[in-house]
């Protein structure tokens, strides 16, 4: 269940980012999930670094919280990506 939920929240993030930094018509549903699941691991990392981390063993997407986490490291992965392609 935990994966469908990763699957889930990290296509809906991704799609967001990429609205966000104006690729939208570049990417797929696929390119999405996968850009909204590493920025989950992004964000949660760089929030971690800032003294912003969730609780330990906090592994849903579920909460608002972790959401918008995910939607900032997504959009700092697609503005890394745009610098370098």
């Amino acid at each position: 269940m935990n994966a469908l939920l990763w699957i889930f929240f990290g296509g809906i993030a991704g799609w967001i980012a990429s609205m966000i930094v104006g690729r939208e018509e570049q990417m797929g549903i696929l390119a999405n999930i996968a850009v909204g699941i590493i920025g989950a691991f992004l964000g949660g990392w760089i929030a971690d670094r800032l003294g912003f981390g969730g609780a330990p063993g906090a592994e849903r997407p579920t909460t608002l919280v972790s959401f918008f986490t995910a939607v900032l490291g997504a959009v700092v992965l697609l503005v890394i990506l745009n610098l370098i392609f």
